[in-house]
């Protein structure tokens, strides 16, 4: 019965328009209610357990560092800088788009945020004198968007390690590679797209020329920006400080540029800033708190062990079972945030990974790019519904554009998986 409340009650209370958060912590309840044996005031306690931790303070510093950066007008300017280098390319302007959320991903740590922050500029360039699809351009802001989370910082793989114990700094050093891959493996299929269907035929001036962009100008503000992913890495990997103190450098760090340099921060956007991070930091804290207390009570009634053993009893290569949690996660991608699916399954995977002799630090980096795609993934993906709202138009005709983003995407994960240098390489290398 309990196992029935655990599971059936957070289906049914999703079913009837629960937020997953709560669907989670009031099944979580009931069945610790209908086994009876552990009071119910071990419920709130388990709930501030769970976020009281370090670690995970570097998500809500994380969250207000890319908010202020956002806030401060880095958009634009990332956009300029990445112009320098490619527009004299055909279709430059959504490789502009890819490359844009690639660097903006390493401000934010954010899908969502990434996806909001460069959709809302390059795609109204992108439909500008119908140079490309309408739905396409939409299309192309929610797959870039993707990158957010698969460059570092990442607060998925932050997630990750807390429940892992794994190293917060070896996780972001290891997602590097993977995340670069993956970024040239969209550009290539939005290539084959231009091409295909004759998007930017028309010979233009240089954008940069055209838009009166000072290349020296830009560059010198574009690096400003960029400085900040450098001094949080080689900050954490240098021994410096930690991911959490690294998050708070951050803050700082944009805080100073927004003020003083590109001096488009002031008090007022300082507080829509914060107060927007505080609302998206107590969700995404909230859902932490009831996902690891209905982990909890999935512990205390031996369902990961029983997992556990089931997986390392049929599963006895490590390759096959690298391919059904790719599976696993494809599909929970489909109708599951990202966040949540790290907080529930990777309890239940990643011990019969150990077991099998997989690197913990190539696990979590395949589970991030996985479900960085998921956000792309039809039907409940969430980064298309953010720019589809965010663009005005439908998200039903951007579930066929984004299939082939989906195909390269599977690619490059099956690359991530099975190529483990990929994902360790530079680890090592930064350790000699």
């Amino acid at each position: 019965m309990s196992l029935f409340w655990l599971f059936g009650g957070a289906v049914i209370f999703v079913i009837i328009g629960l937020p997953i958060a709560f669907s989670l912590g009031w099944a979580g309840v009931a069945a610790l209610a209908t086994q009876g044996r552990i009071p119910l005031l071990v419920f709130p306690q388990r709930l501030w357990a769970a976020i009281d931790s370090m670690p995970l303070l570097a998500i809500l510093y994380f969250v207000v560092a890319g908010e202020l950066m956002l806030q401060g007008g880095i958009s634009k300017r990332l956009i300029n800088f990445v112009k320098i280098f490619f527009s004299w390319l055909r279709g430059s302007l959504a490789v502009v788009s890819i490359l844009s959320c690639a660097l903006f991903g390493a401000l934010s740590g954010s899908a969502l945020a990434t996806t909001a922050a460069i959709g809302s500029i390059m795609y109204w360039e992108m439909v500008k004198d119908n140079r490309y699809g309408s739905v396409y351009s939409a299309t192309l802001q929610a797959v870039g968007g993707t990158l957010g989370t698969m460059i570092p910082p990442s607060i998925p793989l932050i997630l990750y390690a807390n429940i892992t114990n794994a190293s917060i700094g070896d996780l972001f050093i290891g997602v590097v590679i993977p995340g670069l891959i993956m970024a040239f493996m969209y550009i290539i299929a939005t290539y084959y797209l231009i091409i295909k269907r004759g998007y930017d035929l028309q010979a233009e001036e240089k954008t940069v020329e055209k838009e009166k962009i000072n290349p020296f100008h830009a560059f010198y503000e574009g690096i400003w920006a960029l400085l900040m992913p450098v001094i949080v890495l080689g900050g954490i990997y240098g021994g410096i400080f930690t991911p959490t103190e690294s998050a708070i450098v951050a803050c700082a760090y944009a805080m100073i540029v927004g003020f003083f340099i590109y001096k488009e921060l002031n008090f007022k956007t300082l507080y829509g800033a914060l107060t927007k991070s505080a609302v998206v930091s107590a969700t995404i804290m909230l859902l932490v708190a009831t996902a690891s207390f209905f982990g909890w009570v999935m512990a205390i009634m031996n369902i990961p062990s029983k997992v556990t053993a089931f997986l390392s009893l049929i599963m006895g290569s490590k390759y096959v079972y690298l391919l059904v949690v790719n599976i696993l996660f494809l599909i929970c991608g489909m109708f599951m945030e990202t966040s949540v699916i790290i907080l529930l399954i990777i309890p239940l995977l990643y011990r019969p990974a150990a077991d099998l002799g997989i690197n913990l630090i190539h696990f979590g980096v395949i589970a991030c790019i996985n479900l960085s795609m998921g956000m792309i993934t039809p039907p409940f993906g969430t980064s298309l519904f953010v720019a589809a709202n965010m663009t005005s138009n439908k998200v039903e005709p951007m579930y066929k554009e984004v299939m082939l983003y989906c195909v390269t995407g599977f690619i490059g994960i099956m690359l991530v998986t099975y190529i483990e240098p990929l994902s360790l390489w530079l680890v090592s290398f930064m350790a000699k």
